[in-house]
């Protein structure tokens, strides 16, 4: 039987004064899984991630990781074994790449993990290497992250999780701004992961993404909840679910008198 990763049960969040962001939402996943968190902008996908990932409590329900309940007091300043244990084991690459890259060039953005596991120089210096050889981008290695292109920073981001060599893999929007080329490459990459036997949760409105990628699905609605929990195929064959859900469009077209519909999935 597969090790439980995340459970999930009646979550709400709401930021202040009192927006919604997620009601009642129930979740598991268990190693070796790859899953997608479906949803329409604003729906709480980043914030789903933000609550899996520690970086933020619950308002309602609980959330338990590794069989532990996450709490704040649990993860305070990774002082305890199971905050270190839990961010050993669990990285997230954040939808805006800016927002994570802070480091004057890209070897250090990468070393940044490994040094604050407490790894030596030399396993940090190996894992850098690895790391920036698995995305392809040794070349970028003493290049300013600021200076790149936004798939280079994508792919700097991704990096700079791996060279943790974390089980669970948590991405927000990774396909955005990616030009048609990166977009191959993510899915391909995300695919190799899993194989490799990676845990991969990502959260995206990215239909091709979710179909190429993932075996189950879950989609968030615009009232913030679970709309439906299944096999990604079946997800993906429900075209009234995806319209009620903001995550594909109708395209009106008029020949003559007559006037039909087909369904279209957002663009980035």
């Amino acid at each position: 039987m597969a090790e439980r990763i995340f459970e999930l049960q009646g979550v709400g969040y709401h930021y202040p004064p009192d927006r919604p962001a997620l009601r009642d939402v129930s979740l598991t996943v268990d190693a070796g899984d790859a899953m997608t968190i479906l949803g329409a902008n604003g729906s709480g996908k980043s914030t789903l991630l933000k609550i899996l990932d520690g970086l933020v409590s619950p308002t309602s329900g609980t959330v338990r990781a590794f069989g532990t309940t996450l709490t704040e007091a649990a993860l305070e300043l990774n002082r305890s074994e199971f905050a270190r244990y839990f961010r050993r084991r669990v990285g997230l690459v954040f939808q805006d790449a800016d927002s994570q890259l802070f480091s004057p060039v890209v070897r250090e953005e990468v070393a940044f993990a490994p040094l604050q596991m407490g790894l030596s120089q030399e396993e940090t210096r190996t894992r850098v290497e690895d790391a920036l050889s698995l995305l392809g981008i040794a070349h970028l290695k003493d290049r300013s992250p600021q200076a790149l292109s936004e798939g280079e920073k994508r792919k700097v981001a991704i990096a700079s999780v791996l060279s943790g060599n974390p089980d669970v893999l948590l991405l927000d929007e990774p396909s955005s701004d990616l030009d048609p080329r990166t977009r191959v490459w993510l899915q391909e990459f995300l695919g190799e992961l899993h194989r490799s036997g990676k845990t991969i949760v990502t959260a995206t409105h990215d239909l091709e993404l979710a179909s190429e990628t993932s075996e189950r699905c879950m989609v968030l609605d615009e009232e913030h909840g679970v709309a439906i929990a299944d096999r990604t195929e079946r997800v993906l064959e429900d075209l009234d679910l995806l319209l009620r859900a903001n995550l594909i469009h109708q395209h009106a077209h008029r020949h003559g008198t007559l006037v039909h519909t087909h369904p279209h999935a957002h663009e980035d």
